[in-house]
């Protein structure tokens, strides 16, 4: 009879060890499971925000739950001057940074999102970042920061939109227009006087004066932004080309991802590239169809002066960006290489 409680009570205790191993595993899983704040430039709401939303829904979805993102739009928590230096830290873990707003911290980003005069053929954007080696460079350019390269996707191009209206490229004169990095330095060329903001204050510095103008990184933004309820006026050519951004992983975070869950990250991030050509093109002609029955209005058809005026304010970026450090000049080869082809 002792033997036989004996027997019980080690049965009873060996039940408990693996009923209390079966539950530290839970726990270890759970804990294992990867949580990041990704970064962006939109606000709730926006055509943009939403496919950063889904793109957060895909990695969860590919990594079987292991990568929980939670998406900070703008203005919540971090400024979109401060994406780099936040994911760089740790702060955050993703980002999807507009690279003017960075370009004392990282001017390769500047030559990456397409210099003024740059191209609006996507299918050439995509063989000089996937064929010709812009993205060898660019995932060693920001590997040096801290940060992990995926895949980029590509946007429509920069126009500027204007309280007043801009008959001539000599009206930019005096202008003050919201225009970072090399777009700025572009429009300094023809007078005006750049002005660094984030998306979110576009709208309340035109209405309020603290600007005249302002580039959007695309027409969506200025639609979005509702930007034509306090500048009506857009001048028909663009400053760049199609535009070329990044999705950024912070390296630490990044290697505490097995292999399977990496591909799962990265496979989200083509998926996320392939759903921002598709609907940017169709918001884009959506969003002037909209502006335009709100009142936005074009400018005449430039002369030839202007457009060899505008030509000439581009011209001498490629080299001045060149010489800003090896990661430039490195991706200025590879466009000088390719812009004849």
């Amino acid at each position: 009879m002792l033997n036989k409680l004996t027997n019980i009570k080690r049965n009873v205790v060996m039940t408990a060890i693996v009923v209390l191993l079966g539950v530290m595993s839970v726990v270890e899983t759970a804990s294992a499971a990867q949580h990041w704040r990704f970064a962006n430039l939109y606000g709730r709401g926006t055509a943009f925000g939403t496919l950063y939303e889904q793109l957060a829904k895909d990695i969860e979805k590919n990594t079987n739950g292991e990568v929980k993102v939670q998406v900070l739009y703008s203005g919540e928590g971090v400024g979109t001057s401060g994406l780099l230096g936040a994911a760089k830290s740790g702060l955050v873990t993703m980002i999807a940074p507009f690279q003017p707003m960075h370009a004392g911290e990282f001017p390769a980003g500047v030559v990456e999102v397409g210099l003024p005069g740059g191209t609006a053929d996507t299918n050439k954007l995509y063989d000089i970042f996937h064929k010709e080696g812009f993205g060898d460079i660019l995932k060693e350019a920001y590997a040096s920061q801290g940060l992990v390269w995926l895949e980029p996707y590509i946007q429509p191009p920069v126009y500027i939109i204007t309280k007043k209206p801009i008959k001539s490229v000599a009206d930019f004169q005096g202008l003050k227009i919201r225009a970072p990095g090399a777009y700025g330095k572009f429009l300094r060329n023809l007078g005006a006087s750049p002005v660094s903001l984030a998306w979110s204050e576009i709208y309340t510095s035109l209405a309020t004066g603290v600007i005249d103008g302002s580039i959007g990184s695309n027409m969506i933004d200025h639609r979005d932004g509702n930007h034509v309820e306090v500048a009506k006026y857009m001048y028909r050519l663009p400053l760049a080309g199609a535009q070329v951004l990044p999705i950024l992983v912070n390296k630490s975070a990044w290697n505490k991802l097995t292999d399977a869950q990496k591909k799962g990250v990265y496979d989200a991030t083509v998926a996320h590239a392939n759903a921002q050509l598709t609907m940017s093109k169709k918001w884009e002609q959506e969003a002037i169809a909209q502006m335009e029955a709100k009142g936005l209005q074009w400018s005449p058809e430039p002369s030839e002066t202007d457009k060899n005026a505008w030509a000439k304010a581009g011209a001498g970026l490629w080299d001045e960006y060149a010489a800003k450090d090896k990661y430039s000049k490195q991706l200025i080869d590879v466009l000088r290489k390719t812009q004849d082809k």
